[in-house]
């Protein structure tokens, strides 16, 4: 089973600055999450993130913030460590627009689409790994969203803790994957009209 980039949706959880001395390789999570939103900005697909007590722990790191505005983005400030506790289920999954006027009493074939396809496929990233990441991921799991986690652009304060939460999620259904996986998984082809730019953003 492959990323299908007409279904996804990406999530980055708390890059924020005052975590960044923690955890460890976090300038290489950061730049992962920066091709990540940069691509999704690319490909047309949507954006969240997230700030765990923004108050206290500070804003996202600079860097990415600048990719996430590309993006059209949405921030979602929580104190739940799951995002979806504080809601995120319902932006990534809003509610079903019911059908107006008498549009149920025509015929199928002269019936208009009510929405373009669910895009059900969550591919998310984030600090810290056996944490917010963690339990948000296993929320959405639990919500029957298809989870996709770039392990590279992932970061805790300790090796062990990230291994834990990578074992802990494939147990549960989620798909581990890299950056690149996403990206050309994305794409699917060297003909895709965003190859190059995409391309130019992993090398």
């Amino acid at each position: 089973m492959l990323l299908e980039l007409d279904t996804s949706q990406l999530v980055l959880i708390d890059y924020q600055a005052r975590l960044l001395p923690a955890v460890l390789d976090a300038p290489l999570a950061v730049a992962n999450a920066v091709r990540l939103a940069r691509m999704a900005s690319v490909l047309k697909v949507p954006v969240f993130f997230t700030e765990q007590n923004p108050s206290k722990l500070g804003s996202t790191v600079a860097e990415l913030q600048d990719a996430l505005v590309a993006a059209g983005a949405r921030m979602l400030a929580k104190m739940q460590f799951s995002a979806v506790e504080e809601g995120l289920g319902d932006w990534l999954r809003p509610p079903a627009r019911p059908i107006q006027g008498n549009a149920r009493s025509l015929p199928r074939h002269l019936q208009k689409p009510s929405e373009a396809p669910a895009r059900d496929t969550i591919v998310i990233a984030g600090w810290e790994t056996h944490v917010c990441l963690l339990q948000t991921a296993m929320d959405l799991l639990e919500d029957d969203f298809s989870v996709w986690v770039v392990a590279d652009a992932c970061g805790a304060r300790a090796l062990r803790s990230s291994d834990a939460a990578f074992d802990r999620l494939a147990g549960a259904g989620a798909e581990l994957v890299t950056t690149e996986m996403v990206a050309f998984e994305w794409l699917r082809s060297a003909e895709h009209p965003s190859f190059r730019a995409v391309q130019a953003l992993i090398k």
